[in-house]
């Protein structure tokens, strides 16, 4: 029972919740509208002191909401206005801290994958795409996402997908091959052997083979053979980032190093990579993977040491665990070594 006084302070405490977050998200609104790359700077200025003088947790949303309302449309997006938009998130998340990336990338890839599983018919995936893949250029995400997002796109390998591979292979294809050539690599491989069990299934197998001429000359650092492909536009934003972000909270170290299938379960497992997030839920690892853990990692010994400790009672799979790598080491270092794992 909540008594009537009690309930009308909370009403009007709601009230003025609202009434804040209305005003918050009309400065934030017409900040957005004004951004373009000459002010850029004032801008992003602005947004540094709307971050100092409200809740993080408010400007999270309000920025997030009203950029995914700005640039997930049903139609393509120009892509300069997509990259002004990411490099804010991106100078944001190097100045302010970086769970204002971490948020932003969360909400992108969660609405990707949801439109990814709805047969959408407009431009929204492309448009999401564009977000994630810019994310990557203006350093605010690893490059172990675009791999996943990208092996996840080969292994359902349908028309739809085709077109996004190669949409984000132009947008960062040469990006990841000085990244992870090998990951790129093995990608490509993966490609070309779905894409040969696949050929009758496609009418058009135009689609296909440009596709797999667009991975041949990304292997090839050709850039000459991928049509449209201008890296002008983000070199020159990149350089704007640098003189924009304050040299402490700049370089790879404020990257998300987060894979695919952590994001789309952010709500079981918690967030690991914003540093003091809260989070209440199930644990993390459940006691049967431990425990299956355990036991392979004690099958990897000869039955002789086994016995050994059943004789000296190591009942439990910890205990045996322990006395095996005591009597297997080599020395002090090595018997450290397997302690610590």
């Amino acid at each position: 029972y909540v008594p009537p006084q009690a309930r009308r302070a909370q009403e009007t405490l709601d009230d003025k919740k609202r009434e804040e977050l209305g005003r918050l998200k009309k400065m934030v609104n017409g900040l957005i509208n004004r951004l373009s790359e000459p002010n850029l700077s004032s801008i992003s200025g602005q947004m540094e002191e709307l971050y100092m003088a409200n809740s993080r947790k408010d400007m999270n949303d309000t920025l997030t909401e009203i950029l995914m309302n700005a640039c997930v449309t049903a139609v393509a997006m120009p892509t300069r206005l997509v990259m002004e938009h990411v490099l804010l998130v991106s100078i944001l998340h190097h100045n302010v801290g970086i769970e204002v990336g971490a948020h932003f990338l969360e909400a992108v890839v969660k609405k990707f994958d949801e439109l990814c599983k709805s047969d959408a018919e407009g431009k929204e995936c492309e448009n999401l795409l564009a977000l994630i893949a810019h994310l990557y250029n203006f350093h605010v995400v690893h490059c172990l996402l675009i791999f996943d997002i990208l092996k996840k796109l080969v292994s359902t390998f349908t028309e739809k997908e085709i077109e996004l591979i190669l949409f984000l292979l132009k947008n960062v294809g040469f990006s990841l091959r000085k990244d992870d050539a090998l990951a790129l690599k093995e990608l490509i491989t993966e490609a070309q052997r779905k894409a040969s069990t696949a050929e009758k299934k496609f009418q058009d197998q135009t689609r296909v083979r440009f596709m797999l001429e667009t991975m041949l000359a990304l292997r090839n650092n050709d850039m000459r053979k991928i049509p449209g492909y201008d890296p002008e536009p983000v070199e020159r934003l990149r350089k704007l980032q640098r003189t924009l972000v304050r040299s402490s909270g700049s370089g790879r170290d404020t990257e998300l190093r987060v894979s695919l299938e952590s994001l789309l379960s952010a709500d079981q497992v918690g967030r690991w990579w914003i540093v003091g997030s809260s989070w209440s839920g199930a644990p993390m690892i459940s006691d049967t993977n431990s425990k299956t853990q355990q036991k392979l990692h004690l099958g990897k010994v000869s039955s002789k040491i086994m016995e050994l400790a059943r004789k000296q009672r190591m009942n439990t799979d910890i205990r045996r665990s322990i006395f095996c790598v005591l009597m297997t080491s080599e020395d002090f270092m090595d018997a450290f070594e397997k302690l610590l794992k």
